[in-house]
């Protein structure tokens, strides 16, 4: 497997946009778009994200296939970090070698992660790249409609 993170490009939105639309994706995610299948919104946001000098974020490319996204931003004055990747990637290592990589240009420590108690392949990406569960909270889950528990993971 051969991935490299680069810089998001106009191209890679319409591959993210259908990842976004996955059910089984979104349900994991939990904490997602209110309507994943909007359009102009995804597209707001992403001119949102693309354009903000204090969100870092790039394109996961796996023997030249995009296959997902991870990012950097600021919430509360400390940075978290989210990826998210295609479910036809899933199971493969992927997240886990991106967050890895992700974290050699993203520096910044502390970094939180945030996750739904009950997504238990995204806690252990974050586990194998070193985050430890820092605390529990609870939060609206747009995807579920509802709050739902989740872990607030940190890297040291």
């Amino acid at each position: 497997m051969r991935l490299v993170l680069r810089e998001v490009r106009d191209e890679d939105l319409p591959v993210f946009f259908a990842f976004q639309r996955e059910p089984a994706a979104v349900h994991m995610a939990a904490f997602t778009a209110k309507d994943p299948t909007d359009r102009e919104a995804f597209e707001a946001h992403w001119d949102r994200i693309r354009s903000r000098d204090d969100i870092l974020v790039r394109t996961i490319v796996v023997d030249d296939e995009v296959v997902g996204s991870v990012l950097s931003y600021v919430l509360e004055d400390t940075p978290e970090v989210s990826y998210w990747i295609g479910q036809d990637h899933w199971g493969r290592g992927i997240a886990s070698a991106a967050l890895r990589a992700f974290l050699s240009i993203q520096t910044h420590r502390p970094l939180l992660a945030r996750v739904a108690k009950d997504n238990l392949a995204s806690i252990r990406v974050l586990e194998k790249c070193g985050f430890r569960v820092r605390s529990e909270a609870r939060g609206f889950a747009n995807a579920r409609g509802t709050e739902i528990e989740e872990f607030v993971m940190e890297l040291g």
